[in-house]
């Protein structure tokens, strides 16, 4: 992959994998322009964390997804976009569906009209595991029927299928990237294994949700090199594709591994008022990665127990940054 002096739009750069992104492309040579959020504090999220001297080469841009004018301005210019930009957290959208829908489909459909008027290379938009809802067969492969149980979910079908819509109807070139529970350093306790790691380092219980839904966990590295490889991969355009590791786990079972691991022996304790309405849980999700093996050359190089070992060692040097008595699993 050659990223050599390529001009690259990531919106969503101020998340978790938005930032990851950012930095590897920067570290790759290309001229990178970050949209983030606007807000009064000049919050640029976790890019604030990228080394100094990397952030210094980062055109950012504060605007909101929703005004089609600002993201035309950010798009204009560029030759390839990463769309991550989003409201991802599914609690959220059960309080604030409107904010969530407008956000991830208006926002979508803002980048996209914005790539067919200025005749973009290549977008690469983000969409979720979350769409497929509780796994009807395993592993998941991109045929799996799409299923929204959360109004999350929903907005992120609803996006992707726009995306299409465009791919089939004005020949825009962009590919639907897949991925399924990414994790690693950086990553807020909005999800689980930060969650479950921040209370295993400073509190005497872990205090869950639902212990058995199952997840497939992906490094944040593996799926970033993804990102990369669907950002310049042939042939790609109209499709989608899932970025897994092929393996699954419930959630009580990563609470013990994180638990051995950080060397503690600490109860458990399921709270009933965590739990997702029954109808909206996603009981498990377990990625088919063939596709991505097949067509970007794919394929997951950091094992789980490296990951949380890497996950873990981040997160006690930045224990400052979180809350463990606030999580959402």
């Amino acid at each position: 992959m050659n990223w050599q002096g390529k001009s690259v739009l990531v919106t969503g750069a101020g998340g978790f994998i938005g930032s990851h992104l950012t930095e590897r492309l920067i570290r790759e040579g290309a001229r990178v322009r970050a949209f983030v959020r606007y807000n009064s504090r000049h919050d640029i999220g976790l890019l604030a964390l990228l080394p100094a001297e990397l952030l210094s080469e980062v055109e950012v841009i504060a605007g909101d997804l929703r005004d089609s004018e600002a993201v035309r301005q950010a798009v204009r210019g560029v030759e390839i976009v990463f769309h991550l930009g989003a409201l991802i957290a599914i609690p959220y959208s059960y309080h604030h569906p409107r904010e969530v829908i407008e956000t991830n489909i208006l926002g979508t459909l803002n980048v996209l009209m914005a790539a067919r008027e200025l005749g973009i290379q290549r977008i690469v938009h983000t969409s979720s595991s979350e769409v497929y809802g509780t796994a009807q067969y395993v592993p998941i492969d991109e045929k799996h029927p799409l299923q929204g149980q959360s109004p999350y979910s929903a907005s992120k079908i609803g996006a992707d299928k726009i995306a299409e819509s465009f791919y089939r109807s004005f020949g825009v070139p962009v590919a639907i990237l897949r991925p399924f529970n990414t994790y690693g350093p950086r990553q807020s306790a909005r999800a689980v294994i930060p969650t479950i790691i921040a209370q295993a380092l400073t509190l005497d219980c872990i205090r869950l949700g639902a212990l058995d839904p199952q997840r497939d966990f992906t490094f944040v590295e593996d799926t970033v090199e993804g990102f990369l490889r669907m950002g310049l991969a042939e042939g790609v355009e109209g499709q989608e594709v899932n970025l897994g590791t092929g393996m699954c786990l419930s959630i009580g079972e990563l609470a013990h591994k994180i638990l051995g691991l950080v060397g503690r022996d600490l109860p458990i304790v399921c709270e009933e008022e965590r739990l997702r309405p029954p109808q909206s849980e996603v009981l498990r999700l377990h990625a088919d990665a063939q596709r991505a093996h097949r067509m970007l050359g794919w394929q997951p190089r950091v094992s789980l127990h490296e990951g949380l070992e890497r996950t873990i060692a981040w997160i006690q040097d930045h224990l400052e940054l979180y809350r463990p008595e606030v999580y959402e699993w």
